[in-house]
């Protein structure tokens, strides 16, 4: 007799939980994998700012920097995310067992690839690293589409020009264009848009659910227009960023989208939240963004901001505080553990908070900026090393069976 639709998913169920744990949900190994590349990633590439460190001829240390706090670090965090989130958007299956173990094992040979580029040679290691990203995003494609679930193709066309930015930089690297820096510069900027789309569901639905169960009167404002607004001024900026960086209507626009996502922040009344740390840091990873589009124009428009610290503030301050907040929520949140903050987890976000400050007013004090730095980089490093320390036995054992997790918002 043909195997039914219930026999068929509960003996996928069956297959995936009698597999390694790590292996059952996808922000177990990919959480894993971002906590860990970015407490080794940063190390290695301050040795060689410092000239501590020698590396082969030809190694473009600053891409490399560049590549790997995005498509290895922030990919990771974004796989994590979207792929345990897509069962929430859609009713279908979780990506699990062999399938997820097959993405991991591409994530993983092309932070190899990339790290030994002058002995394999451009052509392979673009093989090996494009391999991730692109089947990450043929992935969510094929759920989103097999779910139905036309409200967030959004999110899969923001992973695809994520990605093509990865396949510009290759493209230079075989010598047939010039076009890494656009390919990074869009890479970077579409995350912003990703952060501003997912932090805009989250951080507000989080916050609410929240101050409900503390019988708060005072509740954010629900999603409207006004976001609408702020998130196509994002969008607009972003794409006058990628196309025209240099020109002074560029930075007008970061401007404009800077002072709009800071309103729209405070439409979420974060001020009501400060006693549980995993809710402020939400609202401190968004507040960087707006932070760092006002100094992004500031930087395109006078001396008083150095570019390198517009940069940071994005990511060092947005992408690194945001990322370890969604992370920490998010792995407590799947694995039926207490939603709240403990020590050492408020250690981490007070870690990142300092190493994104530092990194971004380092430029402004020139004496002592390499020292800054070093420092900066010393608290990154602990604050990603003690979240993997403090989250592997999250990652790498069985769900708890109470309380049931937040469900992230469709």
């Amino acid at each position: 007799m043909p195997e039914k639709p219930h026999e068929r998913i509960a003996e996928i169920k069956r297959k995936a939980e009698a597999g390694p744990i790590l292996l059952q949900n996808s922000f177990r190994p990919f959480f894993m994998a971002a906590g860990l590349w970015a407490t080794l990633a940063v190390p290695f590439w301050l040795l060689n700012y410092a000239d501590l460190l020698e590396l082969p001829d030809g190694f473009d240390a600053m891409l490399w920097h560049q590549h790997e706090m995005l498509f290895g670090f922030a990919a990771a965090a974004i796989a994590g995310f979207i792929l345990t989130a897509i069962p929430n958007w859609t009713g279908r299956l979780p990506v699990s067992g062999w399938r997820l173990g097959l993405l991991v094992a591409f994530w993983l040979v092309g932070r190899l690839g990339f790290i030994t580029s002058v002995s394999l040679g451009p052509l392979v290691t673009a093989v090996l690293d494009l391999a991730f990203l692109t089947t990450l995003a043929l992935m969510i494609g094929r759920e989103l589409i097999s779910g139905k679930n036309w409200r967030n193709l959004p999110v899969l066309l923001l992973i695809s020009f994520f990605t093509l930015g990865n396949w510009l930089v290759h493209l230079e690297l075989t010598g047939l264009t010039e076009t890494a820096e656009i390919g990074i510069r869009l890479s970077t900027f579409v995350l912003s848009i990703l952060i501003a789309v997912i932090g805009g569901r989250i951080v507000p639905s989080f916050t609410r659910n929240w101050l409900v169960r503390n019988g708060a009167v005072v509740l954010p404002e629900p999603m409207g227009r006004f976001d609408t607004i702020a998130l196509v001024a994002l969008i607009v900026f972003v794409i006058a960023q990628v196309l025209m960086p240099d020109q002074p209507l560029t930075s007008w626009l970061a401007f404009l989208a800077g002072a709009l996502h800071g309103a729209r922040l405070l439409r979420w009344k974060g001020w009501a939240v400060l006693g549980e740390p995993l809710m402020w840091v939400l609202h401190l990873g968004y507040a960087w963004l707006a932070v760092a589009l006002v100094l992004i124009g500031l930087s395109g428009l006078t001396d008083l901001v150095s570019p390198t610290s517009a940069i940071h503030a994005l990511t060092a301050g947005a992408f690194g505080t945001m990322i370890v907040a969604v992370m920490t929520r998010a792995s407590l949140g799947h694995t039926g553990r207490d939603l709240a903050a403990t020590p050492g987890t408020t250690l981490v976000f007070i870690l990142i908070t300092i190493a994104a400050l530092l990194r971004v007013t380092a430029p402004l004090l020139p004496d002592i900026s390499l020292t800054m730095i070093w420092i900066s980089g010393g608290a990154w490093m602990l604050a990603y090393g003690l979240f993997s320390v403090l989250y592997f036995p999250v990652f790498t054992q069985p769900r708890q069976q109470a309380p049931m997790p937040s469900p992230t918002p469709k």
